[in-house]
């Protein structure tokens, strides 16, 4: 059996001008950083808040207070883990933020063809579910390892295919070699080459 007491929660909280209120200090400090460094600036807090009607209690809410280019882009989060644990950075970056991330992931297989599931029985669904995983994992390795120190070592996998693999050129075949021509005008062939060279055994 498991109490209420032992459960453990963090959720993403909407904003109101309430809490907008709350972390007006800290935004202007994001503000001033942004001014300074020209670079999205980032100020944390947490602070205990209730609802007027819908919550019983007060919770332990932490705040992202960030200032892009584009003005004030202010993040809210409500959890049951204590500060001593998770302060309130860690919380909201490596916790609450590892999320979205896993999110990203998934995204990036549907990109593989994941949703095509079309077949009218579940064994044709489940072998196509697994070639496409079977296609992220490989993708993510020549992400990782080919692509490693290139500009697009961090990029997402529709844009490699697109990109890397999606591109025309002459295959000649003799007895002892494949030869693959590539235009000389192709804008990312010391790319190609690059990621070529680290994969080779």
């Amino acid at each position: 059996m498991y109490s209420f007491s032992a459960l453990r929660y963090l959720f993403g909280l909407a904003r109101n001008k309430w809490l907008a209120k709350i972390i007006g200090a800290q935004m202007s400090q994001a503000r001033v950083l942004h001014q300074t460094t020209g670079k999205a600036a980032r100020v944390f807090t947490g602070f205990a808040y209730i609802t007027r009607k819908s919550w019983s209690r007060t919770r332990r809410v932490v705040a992202k207070a960030e200032y892009l280019d584009k003005g004030e882009n202010p993040r809210f989060v409500v959890t049951s883990l204590t500060p001593d644990k998770w302060p309130d950075r860690d919380l909201y970056e490596k916790f609450y933020c590892a999320r979205g991330e896993m999110e990203n992931r998934i995204k990036e297989q549907m990109c593989l063809f994941a949703d095509r599931l079309s077949t009218d029985e579940m064994k044709g669904n489940q072998l196509r579910l697994y070639f496409s995983a079977l296609a992220y994992t490989l993708m993510e390795a020549l992400r990782r390892l080919g692509l490693k120190g290139t500009e697009w070592a961090q990029t997402q996998i529709d844009t490699i295919r697109l990109k890397l693999f999606k591109i025309g050129a002459v295959v000649k075949i003799s007895v002892r070699r494949v030869l693959l021509q590539l235009s000389s005008t192709y804008p990312w062939k010391d790319i190609f080459a690059q990621t070529f060279h680290a994969l080779r055994c």
